[in-house]
Protein backbone atom coordinates (compact mmCIF):
# COMPACT_ATOMS: atom_id res chain seq x y z
CA UNK A 1 0.00 0.00 0.00
CA UNK A 2 1.10 3.55 -0.80
CA UNK A 3 -1.07 5.73 1.42
CA UNK A 4 -1.21 9.53 1.40
CA UNK A 5 -3.31 11.02 4.19
CA UNK A 6 -4.97 13.90 2.36
CA UNK A 7 -6.64 16.86 4.05
CA UNK A 8 -9.29 18.68 2.04
CA UNK A 9 -9.25 22.10 3.70
CA UNK A 10 -12.49 23.81 2.71
CA UNK A 11 -12.58 27.52 3.49
CA UNK A 12 -15.56 29.61 4.37
CA UNK A 13 -16.14 33.05 2.88
CA UNK A 14 -13.41 35.64 2.47
CA UNK A 15 -14.76 39.16 2.36
CA UNK A 16 -13.43 41.86 0.08
CA UNK A 17 -12.04 43.76 3.07
CA UNK A 18 -10.18 40.77 4.59
CA UNK A 19 -6.39 41.08 4.58
CA UNK A 20 -4.00 38.43 3.27
CA UNK A 21 -2.63 38.10 6.81
CA UNK A 22 -6.08 37.32 8.24
CA UNK A 23 -6.72 34.72 5.56
CA UNK A 24 -3.32 33.08 6.07
CA UNK A 25 -4.05 32.84 9.80
CA UNK A 26 -7.18 30.83 8.95
CA UNK A 27 -5.19 28.63 6.58
CA UNK A 28 -2.65 27.97 9.33
CA UNK A 29 -5.46 26.97 11.71
CA UNK A 30 -6.70 24.48 9.13
CA UNK A 31 -3.14 23.22 8.67
CA UNK A 32 -2.78 22.69 12.42
CA UNK A 33 -6.04 20.70 12.44
CA UNK A 34 -4.83 18.64 9.49
CA UNK A 35 -1.61 17.89 11.39
CA UNK A 36 -3.58 16.69 14.42
CA UNK A 37 -5.51 14.36 12.10
CA UNK A 38 -2.32 12.92 10.59
CA UNK A 39 -2.30 14.57 7.18
CA UNK A 40 0.61 14.30 4.75
CA UNK A 41 -0.88 16.70 2.17
CA UNK A 42 -3.31 19.59 2.56
CA UNK A 43 -5.38 20.91 -0.35
CA UNK A 44 -6.87 24.41 -0.18
CA UNK A 45 -9.31 26.10 -2.60
CA UNK A 46 -8.85 28.15 -5.75
CA UNK A 47 -7.91 31.81 -5.05
CA UNK A 48 -7.40 30.82 -1.42
CA UNK A 49 -5.82 34.13 -0.38
CA UNK A 50 -8.59 36.50 -1.47
CA UNK A 51 -12.28 36.86 -2.07
CA UNK A 52 -13.50 35.69 -5.48
CA UNK A 53 -12.72 39.05 -7.05
CA UNK A 54 -13.82 38.18 -10.64
CA UNK A 55 -17.37 38.95 -9.50
CA UNK A 56 -16.40 42.65 -9.38
CA UNK A 57 -16.15 44.77 -12.53
CA UNK A 58 -12.98 46.88 -12.39
CA UNK A 59 -11.51 49.20 -15.04
CA UNK A 60 -8.46 50.45 -13.13
CA UNK A 61 -5.64 47.96 -13.74
CA UNK A 62 -3.97 48.98 -10.48
CA UNK A 63 -7.11 47.94 -8.61
CA UNK A 64 -7.10 44.61 -10.45
CA UNK A 65 -3.42 43.99 -9.80
CA UNK A 66 -3.89 44.48 -6.07
CA UNK A 67 -5.56 41.04 -5.99
CA UNK A 68 -2.52 39.35 -7.56
CA UNK A 69 0.68 37.96 -6.01
CA UNK A 70 3.95 38.92 -7.70
CA UNK A 71 6.04 36.44 -5.71
CA UNK A 72 5.33 33.17 -3.93
CA UNK A 73 5.87 32.86 -1.09
CA UNK A 74 5.68 36.53 -0.18
CA UNK A 75 5.79 38.14 3.25
CA UNK A 76 2.08 37.60 3.93
CA UNK A 77 2.17 33.93 2.95
CA UNK A 78 5.57 32.96 4.37
CA UNK A 79 4.11 32.00 7.79
CA UNK A 80 1.98 29.35 6.07
CA UNK A 81 5.05 27.88 4.37
CA UNK A 82 6.94 27.95 7.66
CA UNK A 83 4.18 26.12 9.53
CA UNK A 84 3.81 23.52 6.75
CA UNK A 85 7.56 22.88 6.89
CA UNK A 86 7.36 22.59 10.68
CA UNK A 87 4.53 20.06 10.36
CA UNK A 88 6.18 18.27 7.41
CA UNK A 89 2.98 18.59 5.36
CA UNK A 90 2.90 19.16 1.60
CA UNK A 91 0.49 21.80 0.32
CA UNK A 92 -1.61 22.71 -2.70
CA UNK A 93 -3.39 26.06 -2.96
CA UNK A 94 -4.56 28.54 -5.55
CA UNK A 95 -3.89 32.26 -5.97
CA UNK A 96 -3.89 35.01 -8.59
CA UNK A 97 -0.40 35.22 -10.15
CA UNK A 98 1.10 38.31 -11.79
CA UNK A 99 4.31 37.33 -13.57
CA UNK A 100 7.39 39.58 -13.80
CA UNK A 101 6.62 40.22 -17.48
CA UNK A 102 3.04 41.29 -16.78
CA UNK A 103 0.93 38.17 -17.39
CA UNK A 104 -2.08 37.36 -15.19
CA UNK A 105 -2.96 33.75 -14.37
CA UNK A 106 -5.29 31.83 -12.08
CA UNK A 107 -2.61 29.61 -10.57
CA UNK A 108 -2.10 26.72 -8.18
CA UNK A 109 1.14 25.45 -6.67
CA UNK A 110 2.21 22.28 -4.93
CA UNK A 111 4.94 21.98 -2.32
CA UNK A 112 6.79 19.05 -0.83
CA UNK A 113 7.01 18.33 2.90
CA UNK A 114 9.90 20.79 3.25
CA UNK A 115 7.92 23.72 1.88
CA UNK A 116 9.67 23.73 -1.50
CA UNK A 117 7.46 24.54 -4.50
CA UNK A 118 7.67 21.46 -6.72
CA UNK A 119 4.82 22.12 -9.17
CA UNK A 120 2.84 24.97 -10.70
CA UNK A 121 -0.37 24.86 -12.75
CA UNK A 122 -2.25 27.69 -14.48
CA UNK A 123 -5.98 27.35 -15.10
CA UNK A 124 -6.73 26.42 -18.70
CA UNK A 125 -10.54 26.48 -18.93
CA UNK A 126 -11.55 30.04 -18.00
CA UNK A 127 -15.32 30.52 -17.70
CA UNK A 128 -17.29 33.73 -17.80
CA UNK A 129 -16.96 36.85 -19.93
CA UNK A 130 -14.89 40.00 -20.52
CA UNK A 131 -17.24 43.00 -20.39
CA UNK A 132 -19.93 43.95 -17.89
CA UNK A 133 -23.08 41.94 -18.66
CA UNK A 134 -26.38 43.53 -17.64
CA UNK A 135 -28.25 40.29 -18.36
CA UNK A 136 -26.48 38.28 -15.65
CA UNK A 137 -27.60 38.03 -12.05
CA UNK A 138 -23.94 38.54 -11.08
CA UNK A 139 -20.68 39.03 -12.95
CA UNK A 140 -18.12 36.30 -13.66
CA UNK A 141 -15.18 38.11 -15.20
CA UNK A 142 -12.41 35.51 -15.23
CA UNK A 143 -11.87 36.07 -18.96
CA UNK A 144 -11.33 39.76 -18.20
CA UNK A 145 -8.74 39.35 -15.46
CA UNK A 146 -6.88 36.14 -16.40
CA UNK A 147 -5.17 34.66 -19.43
CA UNK A 148 -5.64 30.95 -20.25
CA UNK A 149 -2.97 28.83 -18.63
CA UNK A 150 0.18 28.19 -20.66
CA UNK A 151 1.61 25.17 -18.84
CA UNK A 152 -0.76 22.45 -20.02
CA UNK A 153 -1.68 19.65 -17.61
CA UNK A 154 1.63 18.33 -16.23
CA UNK A 155 1.93 15.86 -13.35
CA UNK A 156 4.60 15.56 -10.68
CA UNK A 157 6.09 12.88 -8.47
CA UNK A 158 5.50 13.92 -4.87
CA UNK A 159 4.88 12.02 -1.62
CA UNK A 160 5.60 8.76 -3.40
CA UNK A 161 2.89 9.19 -6.02
CA UNK A 162 2.02 10.87 -9.32
CA UNK A 163 -0.05 13.98 -8.63
CA UNK A 164 -1.67 16.49 -10.97
CA UNK A 165 -3.47 19.77 -10.47
CA UNK A 166 -6.54 21.46 -11.91
CA UNK A 167 -8.63 24.50 -10.97
CA UNK A 168 -12.40 24.92 -10.72
CA UNK A 169 -13.96 24.90 -14.21
CA UNK A 170 -11.24 22.51 -15.39
CA UNK A 171 -13.04 19.78 -13.44
CA UNK A 172 -15.97 19.89 -15.86
CA UNK A 173 -13.85 19.03 -18.92
CA UNK A 174 -12.94 15.37 -19.51
CA UNK A 175 -9.81 16.40 -21.37
CA UNK A 176 -8.39 17.74 -18.11
CA UNK A 177 -8.35 14.34 -16.46
CA UNK A 178 -7.47 12.37 -19.59
CA UNK A 179 -4.31 14.34 -20.37
CA UNK A 180 -3.13 13.69 -16.82
CA UNK A 181 -4.40 10.11 -17.01
CA UNK A 182 -2.17 9.56 -20.03
CA UNK A 183 0.75 10.47 -17.75
CA UNK A 184 -0.26 7.86 -15.18
CA UNK A 185 -1.78 10.31 -12.70
CA UNK A 186 -2.80 8.72 -9.39
CA UNK A 187 -4.29 11.76 -7.68
CA UNK A 188 -5.74 15.01 -9.02
CA UNK A 189 -6.03 17.90 -6.56
CA UNK A 190 -8.15 20.90 -7.40
CA UNK A 191 -9.66 23.93 -5.75
CA UNK A 192 -12.80 25.78 -6.78
CA UNK A 193 -14.95 28.86 -6.07
CA UNK A 194 -18.37 28.20 -7.59
CA UNK A 195 -21.41 30.48 -7.21
CA UNK A 196 -24.49 28.87 -5.69
CA UNK A 197 -26.63 30.30 -8.49
CA UNK A 198 -26.02 30.14 -12.24
CA UNK A 199 -25.71 33.77 -13.40
CA UNK A 200 -27.40 32.94 -16.71
CA UNK A 201 -29.91 30.39 -15.41
CA UNK A 202 -31.17 31.53 -11.99
CA UNK A 203 -33.60 28.60 -11.77
CA UNK A 204 -30.59 26.27 -11.48
CA UNK A 205 -30.17 26.21 -7.72
CA UNK A 206 -27.53 24.86 -5.41
CA UNK A 207 -28.89 21.29 -5.42
CA UNK A 208 -28.40 20.89 -9.15
CA UNK A 209 -25.06 22.66 -9.05
CA UNK A 210 -23.80 20.33 -6.34
CA UNK A 211 -24.99 17.40 -8.47
CA UNK A 212 -22.94 18.67 -11.41
CA UNK A 213 -19.95 19.14 -9.12
CA UNK A 214 -20.11 15.54 -7.92
CA UNK A 215 -20.81 14.23 -11.42
CA UNK A 216 -17.77 15.94 -12.92
CA UNK A 217 -15.37 14.85 -10.19
CA UNK A 218 -16.66 11.29 -9.94
CA UNK A 219 -16.54 10.77 -13.71
CA UNK A 220 -12.98 12.08 -13.92
CA UNK A 221 -11.84 9.82 -11.09
CA UNK A 222 -13.53 6.69 -12.45
CA UNK A 223 -12.62 7.14 -16.13
CA UNK A 224 -8.94 7.62 -15.28
CA UNK A 225 -8.78 5.39 -12.20
CA UNK A 226 -7.36 8.05 -9.91
CA UNK A 227 -8.18 9.81 -6.67
CA UNK A 228 -9.65 13.31 -6.97
CA UNK A 229 -9.56 15.80 -4.11
CA UNK A 230 -11.85 18.78 -4.87
CA UNK A 231 -11.88 21.62 -2.35
CA UNK A 232 -14.21 24.63 -2.22
CA UNK A 233 -14.25 28.14 -0.93
CA UNK A 234 -17.84 28.51 0.24
CA UNK A 235 -20.35 30.71 1.99
CA UNK A 236 -21.52 34.27 1.41
CA UNK A 237 -18.84 36.72 0.30
CA UNK A 238 -20.11 40.30 0.39
CA UNK A 239 -23.62 39.13 -0.41
CA UNK A 240 -22.60 36.58 -3.07
CA UNK A 241 -23.03 32.88 -2.21
CA UNK A 242 -20.56 30.14 -3.10
CA UNK A 243 -21.46 26.51 -2.55
CA UNK A 244 -19.23 24.11 -0.63
CA UNK A 245 -19.47 20.38 -1.24
CA UNK A 246 -15.74 19.71 -1.00
CA UNK A 247 -15.21 16.02 -1.65
CA UNK A 248 -12.69 13.24 -1.98
CA UNK A 249 -13.44 10.59 -4.58
CA UNK A 250 -11.73 7.21 -4.94
CA UNK A 251 -10.56 5.56 -8.20
CA UNK A 252 -13.91 3.74 -8.50
CA UNK A 253 -15.67 7.10 -8.65
CA UNK A 254 -17.13 6.74 -5.15
CA UNK A 255 -17.35 9.67 -2.75
CA UNK A 256 -15.46 8.73 0.41
CA UNK A 257 -15.76 12.10 2.19
CA UNK A 258 -17.81 15.25 1.63
CA UNK A 259 -18.04 18.54 3.52
CA UNK A 260 -21.26 19.23 5.41
CA UNK A 261 -20.82 22.98 6.02
CA UNK A 262 -20.09 26.13 4.03
CA UNK A 263 -17.37 27.19 6.45
CA UNK A 264 -13.81 26.27 7.34
CA UNK A 265 -13.80 22.47 7.50
CA UNK A 266 -11.13 19.77 7.24
CA UNK A 267 -11.70 16.29 5.79
CA UNK A 268 -8.83 13.81 6.14
CA UNK A 269 -8.86 10.54 4.21
CA UNK A 270 -6.12 7.89 3.81
CA UNK A 271 -5.80 7.53 0.03
CA UNK A 272 -4.09 4.33 -1.12
CA UNK A 273 -2.47 5.09 -4.46
CA UNK A 274 -2.21 1.37 -5.20
CA UNK A 275 -6.02 1.36 -5.40
CA UNK A 276 -5.59 3.03 -8.80
CA UNK A 277 -3.91 -0.02 -10.28
CA UNK A 278 -6.93 -2.23 -10.87
CA UNK A 279 -8.70 0.24 -13.12
CA UNK A 280 -5.49 1.20 -14.90
CA UNK A 281 -4.72 -2.46 -15.63
CA UNK A 282 -8.24 -3.50 -16.74
CA UNK A 283 -11.03 -1.41 -18.27
CA UNK A 284 -8.93 1.77 -18.39
CA UNK A 285 -5.71 0.16 -19.58
CA UNK A 286 -5.18 2.89 -22.15
CA UNK A 287 -2.37 1.10 -24.01
CA UNK A 288 -4.67 -1.84 -24.78
CA UNK A 289 -7.99 -0.16 -25.34
CA UNK A 290 -7.64 3.40 -26.64
CA UNK A 291 -8.17 3.94 -30.39
CA UNK A 292 -6.50 7.22 -31.15
CA UNK A 293 -7.05 6.84 -34.89
CA UNK A 294 -10.68 7.79 -34.23
CA UNK A 295 -10.06 10.71 -31.86
CA UNK A 296 -8.73 13.31 -34.28
CA UNK A 297 -11.60 15.75 -33.85
CA UNK A 298 -10.70 16.24 -30.20
CA UNK A 299 -7.58 18.21 -31.08
CA UNK A 300 -8.40 19.38 -34.62
CA UNK A 301 -11.72 21.08 -33.86
CA UNK A 302 -12.78 23.48 -31.11
CA UNK A 303 -16.51 24.05 -31.67
CA UNK A 304 -19.13 21.48 -32.63
CA UNK A 305 -19.96 21.25 -36.35
CA UNK A 306 -23.15 19.28 -37.16
CA UNK A 307 -23.20 17.10 -40.28
CA UNK A 308 -24.66 18.53 -43.46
Amino acid sequence: MRVINVAAAQMGPIQRADSREAVVARMIALLDEAKRKGADLIVYPELALTTFFPRWYMEDQREVDAWFETTMPNAAVQPLFDRARQHSIAMNFGYAELTPDGHHFNTAIMTDRDGNIVGKYRKVHLPGHVEYDTERSHQHLEKRYFEPGDLGFPVWRNLGGIIGMAICNDRRWPETYRVMGLQGVEMVVLGYNTPSVNAQKPAEGVTQRLFHNRLSVQAGAYQNSCWVVAVAKAGVEDGHALFGGSLIVNPDGEIVAEAVTEGDEVLVVPCDLDATRFGKETIFDFARHRRIEHYGLITSRTGAVPPE
